[in-house]
């Protein structure tokens, strides 16, 4: 007994309980920031994973359009929201074609299926301009057909019930809808950040499995919060789908808080994560 007592006060005295917190807790021996993407990259152009990955984009995009708005269709033809999902089943919906969709492209292009998530990723130096451009393309084309194929499906319905258009909800102003696209667009992008950081996915060989789940759900809460104040937008892909396919001029009058909202929110949370969160500037001058 004796002997392990010593062996437990040896123990206690080399590895003592305190540690490091924050920067202090970083060595020559932790992770190391990968170099940020370049801004101009024209040899991925000539890249087959740079086509595959918009393409995975826009097939992405497509079907997250068609299941949502297929979904909100059903819940506004419905006299009886009781009888119908209703408004939690919307955002099931999105949360969890979110969390399927990136589960599935995540190993491909990333999972992005949202402008305001690429923009918040090029502003983090995670991929090039080339790459950016090329996935917020492919992404509205996506939506576009998306919601033009639930518009082929039920025309009548699909203009009788707006399309799942995003417009600002009688009651609030556009300064309501605008803060609502700013905030949720923030919860969702620095979840992206979060779930998807490479010093976590380096130390827990979990967090890639898991990284799609806090997402879709990230989407899910949002959707609850904000359906009543803009259909939540948080996507300007998803926007832009319903209202080209839609096209009455109420779903346009709006529409720009459905881009400027999102990539505002989406470069707030690449500067706080960036800077508060990873302090990565002030590594750099260390």
């Amino acid at each position: 007994m004796e002997g392990k007592e010593e062996d437990v006060k040896l123990g206690a005295n080399k590895f003592s309980e305190r540690q490091p917190l924050g920067t202090a807790a970083q060595t020559d021996k932790d992770y190391k920031e990968p170099p940020p993407a370049p801004l101009f990259e024209p040899g991925e152009l000539k890249s087959w994973s740079f086509w595959r990955a918009g393409i995975a984009e826009f097939m992405a995009t497509f079907l997250f359009l068609y299941i949502t708005i297929l979904t909100v269709m059903g819940v506004g033809r419905s006299g009886n929201k009781c009888a119908s999902v209703g408004i939690q089943g919307i955002a099931w919906a999105f949360g969890g074609m979110i969390f399927a969709l990136v589960y599935c492209t995540a190993g491909i292009s990333g999972g992005h299926i949202n402008p305001a998530v690429t923009f918040g990723m090029l502003l983090a130096r995670k991929l090039s301009l080339v790459r950016a451009v090329f996935y917020i393309i492919m992404q509205c084309l996506g939506a576009i057909c998306g919601a033009g194929v639930v518009k082929g499906f039920q025309r009548h319905e699909y203009e009788r019930l707006n399309g799942g258009a995003n417009f600002v909800q009688h009651g609030y102003t556009k300064g309501d809808a605008l803060g609502a696209e700013i905030v949720g667009t923030f919860v969702l992008v620095y979840t992206v950040f979060s779930a998807t950081d490479a010093k976590r996915n380096a130390r827990d060989s979990h967090v890639p499995i898991l990284a799609p789940l806090p997402i879709g759900f990230a989407v899910f809460l949002v959707h609850l919060a904000t359906i009543p104040i803009t259909g939540t937008g948080i996507n300007p892909a998803r926007s832009l789908g319903a209202a080209l396919v839609f096209d009455r001029d109420f779903a346009w009058d709006d529409h720009w808080i459905f881009w400027v909202g999102p990539f505002i929110g989406a470069a707030l949370a690449a500067v706080y994560h960036q800077i508060i969160i990873r302090a990565i500037p002030f590594k750099a001058r260390v």
